[in-house]
Formats: structure tokens, sequence, C-alpha cells
């Protein structure tokens, strides 16, 4: 018989690492226009898209953590 593991949804791993693809896009993206426009308001709007993507990172990993708390109990 096998040993049954903690559940963790596959879709949310994936979608974590989506967004951690994403959230390095951008930071990347905002290095290039600091070299390049220091002044840039793009910069701004890199900078909020990327808090964005780091709170539905934190909120995934959150809500997954709740949940593997729920089932090992």
């Amino acid at each position: 018989m096998r040993a049954l593991g903690v559940w963790k949804p596959v879709n949310q791993d994936a979608e974590i690492e989506r967004l951690h693809l994403e959230l390095d896009s951008f930071n990347d993206r905002i290095i290039e226009l600091e070299k390049l426009h220091p002044e840039s308001s793009k910069i701004e709007a890199l900078k909020a898209s990327a808090l964005v993507l780091s709170r539905q990172i934190d909120e995934l990993r959150c809500s997954n953590d709740d949940l593997t708390g729920l089932l090992a109990k």
C-alpha cells in the first residue's frame, strides 16, 4: 500500500512558477530601463506591476500553506 502524501494542488504550483517567471521578467526590464532612462515613468509602472505579482505569489503560497495545514490535521 502506498503512503499518502500531503495533497498539493499542481495547478497552484504551476501558477506560482509562472508568476515567478513573469516577476523575473519585470525585474529585468526595470533594471534595463533604469540604466537607460533613470527618470522614466515606465519604471514606476513596471515596479507597480512587479509588486502586484509578488502579492499574488504570496497569496497563492499562503492559501497553499493553509490548505496543506488543514489537510495534515
